[in-house]
């Protein structure tokens, strides 16, 4: 049986929530918003963040990973799933559940830029910089944690513990 220990309680997780939603609602103000949701983690950062603005926010969704069946990064990305409308002229914000050693992002930021947008800024709730291979930018950060492995609220081990309200850690 794996034990999971609480690093995130779900209240302190919501109040962050609200708070990166009334800075992105303050800096767009009356803009359209495109939020690119990094699958599968993402999903549930990104509709709660989604839900808390009242600018107009719309989804697309893209699948990259550096994973395959454990806890670390093969350093290689793979593209499992593309944009499915343009992003071109459009303010993105790029969501992504947690930052590690920096590939994955500085792969997908390359990538999207090459599809012209208006601005591209990124959105990560967690961010692991004791693991930083690769500098990247993040314009709104949910927690800095330590290195340590983390599921719940979207993140999984093995596809598991995703819909943990909170997020925890695996000793």
């Amino acid at each position: 049986m794996v034990e999971i220990k609480t690093l995130i309680d779900e209240e302190k997780l919501h109040k962050r929530v609200d708070e990166i939603a009334k800075q992105i609602e303050k800096e767009y103000k009356g803009k359209e918003i495109i939020f690119v949701c990094i699958l599968k983690g993402s999903i549930f950062f990104t509709v709660d963040l989604a839900r808390r603005i009242k600018e107009n926010v719309k989804l697309e969704f893209i699948r990259v990973s550096s994973y395959r069946d454990g806890t670390e990064s093969t350093g290689e990305i793979n593209m499992k799933l593309d944009l499915k409308d343009s992003i071109q002229g459009k303010d993105v914000i790029v969501i992504e559940d947690i930052i590690d050693t920096g590939r994955t992002l500085s792969y997908l930021i390359k990538y999207l830029k090459m599809k012209k947008p208006n601005s591209v800024k990124l959105c990560a709730l967690l961010d692991k910089p004791d693991r930083r291979v690769v500098d990247v930018k993040v314009d709104y950060t949910g927690f800095q944690i330590p290195d340590k492995f983390i599921v719940g609220y979207g993140l999984d081990w093995d596809e598991k513990y995703r819909n943990l309200p909170y997020i925890g850690y695996i000793e």
